[in-house]
């Protein structure tokens, strides 16, 4: 499970409203049973938009709202197949949990 990939949320309670997880967590960090993961929720659902915090992505032809405040940690059961490799978005992605973090 690769940071920055995408992958379908498994959980039937939550699917709906968090279609994807984007794994955020380094490669480096190989705790086994558990990822750290921001939702990916559809634009209608996200509200108004805090740009430096809520990066747009495309996944599998949809846009959708980076949730970084709702950043969370899942068992990787809720992980399943792979939507998207989100790397060539990492400036942006890195940037919205940097703004979240520390302000910038």
């Amino acid at each position: 499970m690769s940071q920055f990939c995408v992958y379908a949320n498994e959980d039937a309670a939550s699917k709906r409203a968090i279609p994807y997880w984007l794994n955020v967590q380094s490669d480096l960090i190989g705790i086994a049973d558990s990822r750290v993961v921001v939702p990916l929720i559809a634009l209608q659902q996200a509200g108004p938009l805090i740009k430096d915090l809520m990066p747009l992505l495309d996944v599998a032809g949809r846009r959708m709202a980076m949730d970084t405040a709702q950043i969370t940690n899942v068992p990787i059961q809720m992980l399943g197949r792979q939507e998207a490799d989100l790397s060539a978005e990492r400036t942006a992605i890195v940037s919205a949990l940097d703004f979240l973090t520390h302000g910038i």
